[in-house]
């Protein structure tokens, strides 16, 4: 797929990459007390929530992590096992702002006890000292980025909205696919087969997630959708349908009068409260957002944007390999779906400290016999956390001026650039089943060199699929250094380690002290 690289603050670098990465992770481990006296059980949807819980709680919480500490909370699918424990525990903590794939979350609505509260930490951070900040998506696709978005609120727990494609015209095939971070396809929508009720799949309200668009032959394509409510005990409700338009390939015309988005950032769009479809779209030059109905915007797919099916036997779907087929590429790899909020909102260690003031709170609540356990652990913690900030802070002020730019494999770092005076240039998302272009690669490696960085920086859960990265930085002579996100590995298995690690890694490679 193609990229271009724009120089801006949180934008994002990106190339294409053959993924060739093995199954990290299996299992469902994770930290725990294992405390035999412990007052309650507690589930936490990451390894990170499970260990501030674990400073708080101490003996009296026994604690297990959803996701194992090496995986990523971003597509991490649970296991019968996961679903077991959670059944078991009398609360659930979860990061929320659709951090964790949604799969954890329903597992959590439907298999946690009807009493047992569902905490999601940071939805609630700024009533405990703790700031948010948006998402900024910038990937400088040279075509459209297309997603598929649920707007308004779905009432009752794990409530989800369906997306049904009802009808595709047009002079080839659609298919509308997820790539997952094993590079292996997820088929939502299939035209060759005829449509029915597996051309489907759910997001959970307020909500948007990246796919594949693959068309087999230019034209102009129209696709039907309809959208109706689920929640977990069984009620459904409609919401409306709405029929988009497709221009494929330079040699297809528009309708007159219609808007034709080619570019930026955009979303089929289901709004669960009016009962609405529509295309919204991101501004390129401002970042406002805007609404087109279905029957008067026209979305473009043009010749550039034409690839070969991919010899690999999952993607036989798609054709014949080599065979033509025009794409808007997903980008993002993975099933990423995600809000408007940035959720990795841990990486500032002040963050961090409002965490436990919630985390302290919710305890107490669901165990007032150890109010007192559980205030002496967050002050001692507390404590803690206040020497890391200042340590972090020290560390990376000594980064020189020139430095401060940040390029990686994930886009998890913006609350440690905002909370420590260090910019996120860019990060490298890696394409599945592409190889990179010779102009691809120059581009990063000229964003390299026009940027100045010593090193770029790499996530030891991502590494496998950063082939991509660690060869421009060899070329260019600039290190590869390791930065921890969303997960622990064997080396980390701790916040405080953590966010240690991180500093001076970052001083380190980037010209400071560490």
């Amino acid at each position: 797929m193609r990229g271009q690289v724009r120089g801006t603050t949180r934008s994002a670098l990106t190339t294409a990459c053959a993924l060739l990465v093995t199954a990290a992770g299996s299992g469902c481990g994770g930290t725990g007390s294992g405390s035999s006296d412990a007052a309650l059980t507690v589930s936490a949807t990451t390894a990170i929530v499970a260990d501030l819980v674990e400073q708080v709680g101490g003996d009296r919480v026994d604690v297990t992590s959803i996701v194992p500490r090496t995986g990523d909370p971003h597509s991490y699918e649970p296991s019968p096992g996961d679903a077991a424990k959670v059944a078991k525990a009398d609360v659930v903590f979860s990061n929320g702002l659709l951090l964790e794939e949604p799969g954890i979350t329903k597992m959590v609505h439907t298999n946690a006890p009807k009493d047992a509260p569902k905490i999601a930490i940071a939805e609630k951070l700024e009533q405990y000292g703790g700031t948010v900040m948006k998402l900024e998506e910038d990937l400088g696709l040279d075509v459209l980025w297309l997603g598929w978005a649920v707007e308004g609120e779905v009432a009752g727990d794990g409530s989800q909205v369906r997306t049904t494609a009802t009808k595709v015209e047009g002079p080839g095939e659609l298919r509308v696919y997820l790539t997952d971070t094993l590079g292996r396809p997820k088929v939502y929508v299939d035209s060759a087969d005829g449509l029915d009720a597996k051309d489907s799949f759910t997001l959970p309200p307020e909500a948007h997630t990246h796919v594949n668009w693959a068309f087999s032959e230019p034209g102009t394509y129209r696709l039907t959708v309809e959208g109706r409510t689920e929640t977990l005990d069984g009620k459904t409700g409609e919401i409306g349908s709405g029929t988009f338009t497709f221009t494929v390939g330079d040699a297809a015309e528009a309708p007159a009068g219609a808007t034709v988005l080619d570019g930026g950032h955009a979303d089929v769009t289901l709004d669960a409260q009016t009962g609405t479809v529509y295309v919204r779209a991101d501004e390129e030059k401002s970042g406002a957002r805007t609404e087109h109905p279905a029957d008067r915007v026209v979305l473009n797919v043009p010749d550039r944007a034409k690839e070969s099916v991919p010899k690999e036997q999952p993607y036989a779907f798609l054709g014949r390999a080599g065979d033509p087929v025009w794409v808007l590429p997903q980008a993002v790899i993975g099933q990423h779906v995600h809000g408007d909020l940035d959720p990795h909102a841990w990486e500032d260690v002040a963050n961090a400290e409002a965490y436990v003031r919630r985390i302290q709170a919710e305890l107490i609540k669901a165990d007032p016999g150890g109010k007192a356990t559980y205030e002496k652990n967050a002050a001692a913690y507390l404590k803690t956390l206040g020497a890391l900030d200042k340590e972090v802070a020290r560390t990376l002020a000594t980064v020189p001026e020139e430095n401060r730019d940040l390029i990686t494999t994930h886009d998890a770092f913006g609350y440690l650039a905002k909370a420590y005076g260090m910019e996120v240039a860019g990060f490298v998302v890696p394409v599945p089943n592409r190889e990179p272009s010779a102009s691809e690669v120059e581009e990063l490696g000229a964003t390299i060199r026009a940027k100045k960085v010593p090193s770029v920086f790499l996530e030891p859960n991502l590494a496998a699929r950063a082939d991509v990265l660690k060869r421009v930085a060899q070329d260019e002579g600039v290190g590869v250094c390791t930065i921890y996100g969303d997960s622990f590995d064997d080396e980390i298995h701790d916040y405080v380690s953590m966010m240690r690690h991180n500093a001076n890694e970052l001083a380190k490679c980037l010209g400071g002290d560490a």
